[in-house]
């Protein structure tokens, strides 16, 4: 299930608010004493978390479905997706890659419970039967609820201190697997959103002949795919702050894979020419201040990339604005 709508609730009366996690889905199946994890693309994820396997044998005999978010922390314990890219993206990461780069796995949904579907269930009733079952240990928790809905206050407060925001989910409503869903909603105090990646412009000065930007956009399935791509990228921009040595590595080598001759983007972007395009098969995480009237990003920086999330899906939507 993901949020469907974005900002507080006129009336926020029956309405439970948690932390926005700046890190990747994964839901957790507990049995025998084992746990797999799956990402929102339903790729097994397990061997990337070692730390994680002690969650199966903290729930004995019980068996459960539960949803949640693999975060890590910044040296001032908020959560930081740009330092979770150095985890996300290895399968069977070494004991001192685990100890420098430790991975929490916060829990905030329970959709099975000992051969009991609980998706029907009322949230207020998923999380009373989540917090009877008390999952802590040394690499997992539950997300704390807010005692109340956000006030401006507060958003200024996160705002200040650089995290993303808050998830309001409404009590009484059922979890609709696999779908968005107004029952929940986005309350950012920053904006930050998925981007796919259409091209990239080469650097200057040390980056001269390398990734200096990238062009984003996001899919519009109204217009025509071009030739030789598989959807139409509506352009965003290009993207130049935040690409860290790690993130130009991975990109470098994806897109040698991905390069094309043609341009994903329609209408084409204001310069063309200046662009090396590739097809749009990765998405980055990408924090900005605004959207012009144009549909341009204004001051963008990236998180990171996410390997998550389906290119397909990323699409226009409000909380852009």
């Amino acid at each position: 299930m993901l949020a469907g709508s974005a900002g507080m609730p006129q009336d926020p009366t029956g309405w439970l608010f948690e932390p926005k996690w700046d890190g990747v889905r994964a839901i957790a199946r507990v049995w025998d004493a084992r746990v797999t994890l799956t990402s929102r693309l339903g790729n097994n994820v397990t061997a990337g978390y070692p730390e994680l396997a002690g969650l199966g044998p903290a729930f004995g005999n019980r068996a459960a479905v539960l949803d949640g978010e693999v975060v890590t922390f910044d040296h001032r314990g908020r959560p930081s997706f740009e330092r979770l890219q150095r985890r996300m993206h290895v399968r069977g990461p070494s004991r001192s890659l685990v100890a420098e780069v430790p991975v929490l796995y916060v829990v905030f949904d329970l959709l099975w419970l000992d051969g009991q579907l609980l998706t029907g269930e009322s949230f207020v009733e998923r999380r009373r039967l989540l917090e009877e079952l008390n999952p802590q240990g040394p690499s997992w928790q539950i997300s704390h609820l807010l005692p109340e809905p956000p006030d401006e206050a507060l958003l200024a407060a996160c705002r200040e201190v650089g995290i993303e925001g808050y998830l309001g989910k409404l009590a009484s409503a059922g979890y609709s697997v696999g779908k968005r869903s107004k029952a929940w909603t986005k309350v950012k105090c920053v904006r930050q959103r998925e981007f796919v990646v259409g091209g990239w412009n080469e650097g200057s000065g040390g980056r001269s002949g390398q990734i200096g930007s990238l062009a984003v956009g996001w899919v519009d399935p109204a217009a025509p795919a071009p030739p030789g791509h598989l959807f139409a990228l509506r352009y965003a921009g290009q993207v130049g702050s935040g690409l860290t040595e790690l993130l130009l590595r991975h990109l470098s080598s994806a897109f040698e894979d991905l390069a094309s001759g043609t341009s994903p983007f329609v209408p084409p972007p204001p310069t063309p020419k200046s662009l090396h395009f590739v097809r749009p098969g990765l998405v980055v995480d990408v924090v900005f201040n605004e959207v012009t009237g144009a549909g341009v990003l204004r001051q963008p920086s990236i998180k990171g990339l996410r390997n998550d999330v389906d290119p397909a899906r990323v699409r226009w939507t409000d909380e852009m604005l």
